[in-house]
C-alpha cells in the first residue's frame, strides 16, 4: 500500500486529516500519525475526529489533539497468527508493521489476506510435462490453463493469501517462457525466478535459491491443484516440533475381486472385494531451513531422497493430511479433472 497516503503528521491540523480520509476509498478509511522523525504516535479515523469535536476540539486543532494513542501494530519479522486473527476479530482493517524505530515498514489490510505466514515458499516448475504432450511441447505445465489462469498462478494466488511474499519458482524446461511470466510484479508481490542448471529432481534445485528470509521453507510443485489450508499445515508443523511436515492426500484403492488370506498353500480365510485406505504424497512440504544443507550441491535429488535422508539420521517428519480437493496434473485425466473442478469452484469456463 501507498504508506504516504495512510500517513499524517502530528502538527497537521485536524482539517487536513478530514481532507485526507475523503481521498481514501474503500473500508480503509485509517490514517497513521507520525512524529517529524516518522515515527508513529498514533491513528486517526472520522470516528476519533467525531468525538474530539463534541468534546468542543476546533478542526484547526493539531492531529494529535484527537488521535489514539493506544493503537494496535505489528512488528516487522514478528507478526503472531494469534494477533492477527485477533485483530481481524476485533474489525480492525489495517495494521501497520512497525520497524525497530517504530516507522512504518509496510501497512497491511486485514481484509486481503486469510493470516499472514512466517514462510518462504519455493515452487519447483522446471519438469517437461511429458505425460501432458502434445499440450507441453511449446508451453511449459505450469503455465497449462485451468479455467481463465495458469495452473502455477492458483498456487501462487493462494500463498499469497496465506500473506507469504518471499516466493521463488525453480525453472528449467522452457524457462524464458515463465520467467516472462512472471516479469513484472503478480499482485505486488516480485516473484523470484531461479534458473536450474540441468534437471535436479524434485527437491535439488532449491539450492540455487540465493536468499531466504524466514526460519522454516515450504517446497511444493507447481502443477498441483489444492486448496491445502496452508496456515493449519504450519500451525501443525510447529505444534509436533517436526523437522519436515509432508503433505498427503487420502487414497482409495477398491479390488474388484475376492482376497485370500493364505499361509503357504492353505486358505485360511477370504476377503471379499476390500477397499483400502492409504495416504499419498501430495507434493507440498514445511522444513527447517537449517536442514537444506543436507541437501547435495547440484545433484539430481527428489524431495522423497530428502524424507529418507532425515528419517535415516533421526530427524522428526511428520503427515499432515489434506481436508479439501487436491490433484497432482501430471496427466490428461488429471487435467481434464481440474478444469471441471474450475467451473464448478470459480464458475470459470
Amino acid at each position: 500500500m501507498n504508506i504516504s497516503q495512510y500517513t499524517i503528521y502530528s502538527s497537521e491540523t485536524i482539517l487536513s486529516a478530514l481532507i485526507s480520509l475523503n481521498k481514501l476509498k474503500g473500508d480503509s478509511l485509517t490514517l497513521f500519525v507520525v512524529d517529524k522523525n516518522l515515527k508513529v504516535v498514533g491513528t486517526i479515523t472520522d470516528g476519533d475526529i467525531r468525538r474530539a469535536l463534541i468534546k468542543g476540539i476546533s478542526t484547526n486543532d493539531k492531529v494529535e489533539n484527537a488521535m489514539n494513542s493506544n493503537f494496535r501494530f505489528f512488528r516487522k519479522n514478528n507478526i503472531g497468527i494469534k494477533e492477527f486473527h485477533d485483530c481481524k476479530a476485533k474489525g480492525i482493517i489495517l495494521m501497520p508493521v512497525l520497524n525497530e524505530d517504530n516507522k512504518i515498514d509496510e501497512i497491511i489490510n486485514l481484509n486481503c489476506f486469510i493470516s499472514k505466514l512466517p514462510i518462504d515458499a519455493v515452487l519447483m516448475a522446471g519438469g517437461k510435462g511429458e505425460r501432458l504432450r502434445p499440450l507441453t511441447n511449446e508451453t511449459p505445465k505450469p503455465l497449462l490453463k485451468v479455467g481463465n489462469k495458469s495452473i502455477i498462478d492458483y498456487n501462487i494466488d493462494s500463498l499469497i493469501s496465506y500473506g507469504i511474499e518471499n516466493i521463488s519458482v525453480t525453472v528449467n524446461y522452457l524457462k524464458e517462457q515463465i520467467e516472462e511470466h512472471f516479469t513484472k510484479s503478480y499482485k505486488g508481490i516480485k516473484i523470484n525466478c531461479v534458473r536450474e542448471p540441468k534437471f535436479l529432481g524434485t527437491i535439488g534445485s532449491i539450492k540455487f535459491v540465493d536468499k531466504f528470509h524466514n526460519d522454516t521453507i515450504l517446497v511444493m510443485n507447481s502443477d498441483i491443484f489444492t486448496n491445502i489450508n496452508f496456515e493449519e499445515f504450519y500451525l501443525e508443523f510447529k505444534e509436533q516440533n517436526a523437522d519436515m511436515a509432508v503433505a498427503c492426500a487420502p487414497y482409495t484403492i477398491s479390488v474388484p475381486y475376492g482376497i485370500f488370506d493364505v499361509d503357504g498353500n492353505e486358505i485360511k480365510g477370504i476377503k471379499e472385494k476390500p477397499t483400502y485406505n492409504y495416504y499419498i504424497n501430495a507434493g507440498i512440504y514445511l522444513i527447517k531451513k537449517d536442514l537444506l544443507n543436507k541437501i547435495p550441491d547440484n545433484e539430481f535429488f527428489n524431495a522423497t531422497d530428502f524424507m529418507d535422508k532425515l528419517i535415516t539420521e533421526g530427524f522428526k517428519v511428520v503427515k499432515f493430511p489434506i481436508i479439501g480437493y487436491w490433484l497432482d496434473i501430471g496427466k490428461m485425466e488429471e487435467y481434464s479433472k481440474a478444469k471441471e473442478l474450475v467451473k464448478h469452484i470459480f464458475g470459470s469456463n
